[in-house]
């Protein structure tokens, strides 16, 4: 165990607690919980930056560092959508977890065949991640109906959006292992 896996566990250590500190019935309840979500979020940086850096990579951290991302992301929209019940919000989220699911098991399946590689995370995931970060930030600090609220929708669909773009590119990166026998007729 090293620290980059110990800040990734961390990760997932946090999400219970956010989900408790986002229910109390307090008025810090909002902010708290965003701060928790954007340590989270720092904490994601961090990990891998230290991995490289230190030299630390290994396997459990390679498998456990997109779960944690993905399970504290899904969780916060989860919440979010029952805080702010209202299709607004519920479409990019649905966009949003419905992509990582796919995208999860398309990796998957290519690490299986050999082909890992050619779904790797690509720049436009990169802008999408932050994006998605600042809108659920923005999203849990300000409760629905605030102003700064429609502005964080506004940056979940744009993160929805290249949601979409960044699963095309990666399906279009993976297609020909995904129907080998369109390549064989071409």
């Amino acid at each position: 165990m090293n620290l980059p896996n110990l800040l990734t566990l961390s990760r997932i250590v946090m999400i219970p607690v956010f989900v408790v500190v986002f229910y109390l019935p307090v008025e810090w309840s909002y902010i708290v919980s965003a701060l928790i979500f954007a340590l989270a979020g720092v904490t994601d940086w961090l990990d891998g930056y230290l991995a490289r850096k230190l030299d630390q990579s290994t396997p459990f951290g390679a498998f456990l560092d997109p779960v944690a991302d993905k399970l504290m992301v899904a969780v916060a929209l989860a919440v979010l959508i029952e805080e702010h019940s209202a299709a607004l919000l519920t479409i990019p989220a649905t966009v949003i977890i419905g992509r990582e699911i796919v995208i999860s098991a398309l990796r998957e399946w290519m690490a299986e065949i050999g082909s890992r590689a050619s779904v790797a995370v690509s720049y436009i995931g990169k802008i999408k991640t932050t994006a998605q970060m600042a809108a659920i930030v923005g999203l849990l600090a300000f409760p629905p109906g605030n102003t700064l609220a429609y502005v964080a929708i506004a940056l979940l669909y744009m993160a929805a959006g290249l949601t979409l773009w960044s699963m095309v590119l990666y399906l279009k990166a993976a297609w020909a292992d995904l129907f080998p026998e369109e390549r064989e007729s071409a």
